[in-house]
């Protein structure tokens, strides 16, 4: 798929500019190789009642619960090894939700973090675009470790260097394994978004040093270097023997402070603590290497259940019981070109090696003492998709008996540039960073309101394509959000650089960029590479699934009546572990999924209350939420308009802002609220029957109000 082959080539890529950024930065010091295998048990997980000793974190890239086609059995119907051990043990959400764009790295960081992007920096991936002072833009990466600066591939002199992983205060964000490692828990992480380093370039000097032997190692073998360093780390308790030579893993601006802590980065030290006496073998018994046969990390295009989960057993067994794991998706072709649609040999091929990996996977588990009893597993995929293509031959193929082919397949592309010059005779200079969903970094910079803003949006509103999947005209664009917009759906970072002057959500079917000011080459037509989209708001798209596995979890199978998005996993997990951040969450716990006895006094006692607020809380809250996506109505409405003076611009941009105001201090009261008495420790009851009425009736008044806005 585009996102993960992106992550995959990125480092080959810009390995020029990577060896110029080397020489930028001071070094540390080279760890060395094999640490001998240790018995530790300092990992003091405080469960409601005590029986956690592992976790086990997976998301899969695009690996759907709900059927694409109807007569094909879904990801995950044709994965039962995994399916059937989460709605057996525990429960299977089947109405979670993503935040805004869709994408792999926003969506990743939003469930790591249970924060909102505008509050980790990356509202945009897999990259995006920043304007320089001059008006110009650069592409920048989604992808980056946590504390590298923001990676402009394009030059070796960006002129934003601000973290890529950005606070609210413009602060690095809270990393996600701290909570672990101050408890004296081995963090391992493999492929997971920036908790690794995501790329040669600019991750090498950050964490290594520009004069580092592993910079040197770059120059000289770049394909080398990325299967040694990119893609796997451990992040360490204090004092760990797995880390004992390891790097220095500095959090320079955590909360609380982060010192005196060291980490593994690269399955070249990585690999020797957990296969201490043979290469590193996927579940299938091959050695893992790149795809040009380096030993190492294979890539993340190369992350396939096999892969993927040999790493967290590895790590599991070898003292390290917190894994984080990213496992590729199985609906593109990763050994050759194109993508398969549902049904296709190849992708019921790949879901079946992935169910068979499952299998080995919790076997092994199993004989390691590790299972539902003593470990908290949680499941989940970073989005859905929107398949793009035609019907499939034969009309009632179901992929496993009778497999489905497509004669029409892959996204329609669409040239903006050539569009608007050839339909509007708009020219104004502008690129976009290329999506389902682009944003436009119009040249020059200019403010909301500003005429030159203005009559782009009007015109891309009103931009006509016939879709050659159906051979219908139809508008290309769903939905406009410019910043006012972007802000209510948590998509503006405390870098005004980073802000787009206004973000386009397309019909599903389409992928847009910028091209030639004409349409001599069509500026509509199908490309075959592609075939499934996202970033977009559709409901296949921002719809997905949660699974969760161990004590507290309340056995609910599958379940649909609980409305969730991926800032509420990160909460859920550390009031099931007895552990805290450092921050205020964005996402509340799901209180429905657990056990009575997995909850703090204070929700017990008032357990339909704090759950009635926080569905109250989400969907005031969450950007796809009830108010998120009827103000992105609103917005689109405004931008289209050409009412004289712009009136009918003005008053809905004024609407929008003065909602988002209420929305914002109401939805503080509610998070308040509820994390005091998710984490807080005390009985809120008294609180509680205070707010309640006022807090839903503000709630209901809010939605309604938001509701009669046109």
């Amino acid at each position: 798929m585009r996102t993960s082959s992106w992550r995959a080539h990125l480092p080959h890529l810009v390995t020029l500019v990577g060896l110029c950024l080397l020489s930028l930065a001071a070094g540390f010091a080279s760890p060395t190789s094999a640490i001998a295998k240790t018995k530790e048990n300092t990992c003091q997980i405080n469960s409601p009642q005590g029986n956690v000793k592992h976790v086990i974190y997976l998301q899969f890239d695009n690996v759907h619960l709900s059927r694409d086609n109807q007569n094909v059995p879904s990801d995950l119907e044709q994965m039962p090894n995994l399916l059937n051990f989460i709605t057996s043990h525990g429960t299977m959400l089947s109405n979670q939700h993503t935040p805004l764009i869709a994408h792999t790295a926003t969506n990743i960081l939003t469930t790591l973090t249970g924060v909102y992007p505008n509050r980790s920096g990356v509202p945009i991936s897999n990259s995006y675009r920043y304007f320089n002072p001059d008006g110009t833009s650069n592409p920048a990466v989604s992808f980056a470790y946590w504390t590298s600066p923001l990676y402009d591939y394009s030059t070796t002199t960006p002129s934003d260097t601000k973290y890529t992983m950005l606070d609210e205060k413009g602060n690095n964000t809270p990393a996600p394994w701290v909570s672990y490692t101050r408890a004296g828990c081995n963090f391992g992480a493999v492929a997971t978004a920036n908790t690794v380093l995501e790329n040669i370039g600019v991750d090498i000097p950050t964490v290594f040093g520009a004069n580092s032997p592993e910079a040197t190692e770059v120059k000289a073998n770049p394909n080398q270097a990325t299967a040694d360093y990119v893609g796997i780390a451990v992040h360490c308790a204090h004092s760990s023997s797995v880390c004992a030579k390891g790097q220095a893993d500095v959090l320079p601006n955590e909360p609380g402070g982060y010192t005196n802590y060291q980490g593994l980065f690269g399955h070249k030290y990585v690999a020797p603590q957990i296969s201490p006496d043979q290469p590193l073998t996927d579940l299938d018994g091959n050695v893992i290497q790149s795809a040009n046969g380096n030993v190492g990390f294979p890539g993340f295009d190369g992350m396939s259940a096999s892969t993927s989960l040999a790493y967290v057993a590895a790590m599991q067994e070898h003292n390290i019981p917190v894994t984080y794991a990213y496992i590729s998706d199985a609906h593109d072709n990763h050994a050759g070109a194109g993508a398969y649609g549902p049904g296709s040999a190849g992708y019921v091929s790949a879901l079946k090696s992935y169910d068979e990996a499952f299998g080995k996977f919790f076997q092994r588990l199993n004989a390691d003492g590790i299972n539902a009893n003593n470990t908290l597993f949680v499941f989940t995929a970073d989005e859905g998709d929107h398949f793009v293509g035609g019907a499939p031959t034969p009309a009632n193929c179901d992929g496993v008996t009778v497999p489905c082919s497509y004669s029409q397949i892959g996204e329609v592309n669409v040239n903006l540039t050539g569009l608007l010059a050839t339909q509007k005779q708009n020219t104004t200079p502008f690129l976009v960073h290329a999506d389902s969903a682009p944003n436009f970094y119009i040249t020059g910079n200019p403010k909301p309101g500003d005429q030159v803003t203005r009559k782009l949006e009007q015109d891309t509103a009103s931009l006509q394509v016939t879709n050659p999947l159906t051979n219908q005209d139809e508008k290309l664009t769903n939905y406009l959000a410019d910043p006012v917009e972007m802000n209510t759906l948590h998509m503006i970072t405390s870098d005004p650089a980073r802000t787009p002057n206004f973000t386009l959500f397309a019909k599903p079917d389409y992928y847009a960029s910028t091209g030639a000011p004409n349409c001599s080459k069509p500026c509509v037509y199908e490309s075959p590479g592609f075939a499934w989209n996202h970033g977009d708001v559709a409901p296949d798209i921002n719809r997905t699934w949660l699974g969760l596995v161990g004590p507290g979890v309340a056995h609910l199978g599958i379940n649909d009546n609980i409305w969730a998005d991926h800032t509420d996993v990160r909460p859920t997990m550390m009031l099931l572990l007895g552990l805290k951040d450092d921050y205020r969450h964005d996402g509340r716990v799901l209180f429905e999924a657990l056990n009575e006895k997995a909850l703090p006094a204070a929700v017990r006692n008032n357990r339909s209350f704090y759950t009635r607020l926080a569905q109250y809380y989400k969907q005031i809250n969450a950007p796809v939420g009830d108010f998120g996506l009827t103000t992105l109505e609103i917005s689109t409405q405004a931008l289209a308009s050409s009412s004289t003076n712009d009136e009918t611009y003005q008053n809905l941009e004024q609407a929008i802002t003065s909602l988002t105001t209420q929305r914002d201090a109401l939805a503080l009261q509610m998070i308040t609220l509820l994390e005091n008495a998710e984490f807080g420790g005390n009985s809120h009851h008294n609180e509680a029957n205070i707010q309640q009425g006022n807090l839903f009736n503000q709630g209901d008044a809010l939605l309604r109000k938001t509701h009669t806005i046109r």
